[in-house]
C-alpha cells in the first residue's frame, strides 16, 4: 500500500469514527434525558385538582369556591391559565411544588356556547394539559367541570386522553347540559349522541359524580336536570364509578352551585385528599350533609 493509499485510509477511519461519535453522544443525551424525565413523571407525588368553566364563564369563575375549600382544608396553591383563540396560554399564579393536591384553573378567551366551540375549547384544553405535564411532571389528577365545563371534560377525555401516559382519578361535573336544554332523553342532540357513541374511549378506571341542581325539581334555572342525568348514558356501565347526585334548596341555581354549601363538602370528601372524612369513597354520597336543605341521590355504580 502506497503512502498516499495509506493516508487516504487513516482519513476515511478517522471521519468514520468522528461520525459515530457525533451520532452517539447526543442519542445519549436524548435518551438519558427521557429516562431522567420519565423518572420525575413516575416518581412525582402532585396531583393537582383541575378545574375547567362553562361558557361566558372566565378563569375566575372558581375563586370564591377555592376560597371556600381552602377554609375547610389547608390552603392549595393555585395556578390560573387562560389558553388564548391563538392557543397561546395566558398564565396567573404559581403552585407549589411541595404542594400534593394543588388547584389550577383553565379558562379560554374564546368561552362562546356551542358544540362546536365545545370541540375547540376541548382541543385547548389538551393544549393547556400538555403544558402542564411537561412543567409540572405530574402522572394523575382531578377534575372538576361546571356548566360546559363538563362537556369540555368529556370531549377531552373521548378524544385527547391517552390513558397510557396519564391517569384522571375523579371527575365531578356540576349542573352538566349533556343534552343541552332538552327535557326528553329520547330527543338526544347530536352532541350527546356523538359522546354516546365514542364513550368506550373514556377510561375505565374512573370515578365520575354528576351533580344537578334543581330550584323546583325541573331545573336550576338554566338546566333541565333531565339534561343533567343524561350523563348516564355517557358514563354508567363505562367508567368505574358512575354516582348521580342532586341538591336542592338555597345555592341550587345554576350560577350559585359551584359555591353551594352542599356541592363544597361533597368535593372535599370525595374529591380532595380528606382523610378525616373518609377518603375518596365513590359509593357512599349520603355522608356529605350540608347546612342548606338539600337531598343527595345517587345512582349506579359500575362492579
Amino acid at each position: 500500500m502506497t503512502k498516499f493509499k495509506r493516508l487516504k485510509w487513516f482519513l476515511a477511519l478517522g471521519l468514520t469514527v468522528l461520525l459515530f461519535f457525533a451520532l452517539i453522544i447526543p442519542s445519549a443525551g436524548w435518551m438519558k434525558g427521557n429516562v431522567t424525565n420519565a423518572r420525575i413523571v413516575h416518581n412525582s407525588q402532585m396531583s393537582p385538582v383541575i378545574f375547567v368553566p362553562g361558557s361566558s364563564a372566565t378563569q375566575n369563575r372558581f375563586d370564591e369556591l377555592i376560597d371556600l375549600l381552602n377554609t375547610n382544608n389547608r390552603n392549595h396553591s393555585l395556578l390560573k391559565i387562560t389558553v388564548k383563540k391563538s392557543g397561546k396560554l395566558s398564565i396567573t399564579g404559581k403552585l407549589n411544588r411541595r404542594d400534593r393536591q394543588p388547584f389550577i384553573v383553565v379558562g379560554f378567551e374564546d368561552n362562546k356556547d356551542g358544540y362546536d366551540n365545545i370541540k375547540l375549547q376541548a382541543s385547548w384544553f389538551d393544549k393547556a394539559m400538555t403544558y402542564l405535564v411537561n412543567q409540572y411532571h405530574f402522572n394523575n389528577f382531578s377534575g372538576i367541570g361546571h356548566s360546559n365545563g363538563g362537556l369540555i371534560y368529556t370531549y377531552y377525555l373521548e378524544h385527547y386522553f391517552d390513558a397510557n401516559d396519564l391517569t384522571i382519578k375523579t371527575l365531578m361535573t356540576i349542573g352538566t347540559p349533556y343534552n343541552f336544554s332538552e327535557k326528553q332523553a329520547k330527543n338526544r342532540t347530536q352532541m350527546l349522541s356523538d359522546f354516546i357513541a365514542a364513550k368506550s374511549k373514556l377510561p375505565k378506571d374512573l370515578t365520575m359524580y354528576s351533580v344537578a341542581g334543581t330550584e323546583d325539581y325541573n331545573d336550576d334555572g338554566i338546566v333541565p336536570v333531565q339534561s343533567v342525568q343524561a350523563g348516564k348514558y355517557i358514563y354508567q356501565n363505562t367508567v368505574k364509578h358512575y354516582t348521580e347526585v342532586t341538591v336542592t334548596g338555597s345555592e341550587s341555581q345554576h350560577s350559585s352551585l359551584p359555591q353551594n354549601r352542599q356541592i363544597v363538602q361533597l368535593i372535599t370528601q370525595y374529591v380532595l385528599n380528606n382523610d378525616q372524612q373518609g377518603g375518596n369513597n365513590p359509593n357512599s354520597p349520603n355522608g356529605a350533609g350540608g347546612g342548606n336543605q338539600n337531598a343527595p341521590s345517587s345512582s349506579g355504580s359500575r362492579p
